[in-house]
């Protein structure tokens, strides 16, 4: 496998455009479509957990009637990303410190089981795509461009559940990492641990093209037992900076 590290320290360190929002594509629905705008502001932390989600603003913002955007909170709902309440309307699901851990017991799980599925049942192909997206996220870490960093990392946790080949794993995985995106995305905005979690991901990669089952379980565990820590850590501060 090619030197990652040597990859990083050469990595083009301009700028990036701003991230646009998730936007419309082809066979999905406006329902879809602005749960995906929102889902993207919510894992960056632009609606923060217990955030209330104010009807008119959100219209205004996104462009849309209230239908679609009552039915975007729905899907979004059924996530566990948004709560509804009646006669109150929708606000940003604040889990509590047992939620997190056990939410991260359950992701840390299947991550790993996935890690050993696709070890053995991985196609050549499909390793040198996440060694690519893994090249892809380094230069976004060498720019500290975190939101395109964080897209490509997701999309790697994302091609190695698929690489497992394995259906009912890659629904279960879908249906719990839903609710933890947006803690995946704040662990990374302390630099110390967003430069640890990138060389987590580059021994990932060269863990997964040698195809060492054992050994990328064990990272993958690692990684997001420290996206726990660091989880709980910035629910505590927040925590602390509202009650002074």
């Amino acid at each position: 496998m090619p030197d990652l590290a040597a990859a990083r320290a050469a990595a083009d360190p301009a700028p990036q455009p701003a991230v646009r929002a998730a936007g419309a594509s082809a066979g999905r629905t406006l329902p879809d479509t602005v749960a995906g705008q929102l889902r993207e502001r919510i894992i960056q932390g632009e609606f923060p957990p217990g955030s209330r989600l104010n009807e008119r603003m959100l219209c205004d913002l996104l462009g849309v009637s209230r239908t679609p955007l009552r039915e975007a909170f729905r899907v979004l709902a059924a996530e566990g990303l948004v709560q509804i309440e009646p006669n109150r309307g929708a606000q940003v699901v604040a889990l509590s410190e047992a939620n997190i851990r056990e939410a991260f017991e359950v992701i840390g799980g299947l991550e790993s089981m996935s890690c050993r599925m696709a070890c053995e049942r991985a196609t050549d192909q499909e390793v040198a795509e996440i060694r690519a997206l893994t090249y892809e996220m380094m230069a976004s870490h060498a720019r500290h461009d975190l939101p395109a960093y964080f897209r490509t990392n997701r999309e790697i946790h994302e091609r190695i559940s698929l690489a497992a080949h394995n259906s009912l794993l890659k629904q279960l995985y879908d249906a719990q990492n839903a609710r933890i995106q947006n803690l995946r995305f704040v662990s990374n905005e302390n630099r110390q641990k967003w430069d640890l979690a990138m060389r987590e991901h580059i021994e990932m990669a060269e863990a997964l093209d040698a195809r060492d089952a054992d050994r990328l379980a064990a990272i993958m565990r690692q990684h997001l037992q420290r996206k726990c820590e660091a989880a709980l850590k910035s629910r505590s501060e927040t925590i602390d900076t509202q009650h002074t």
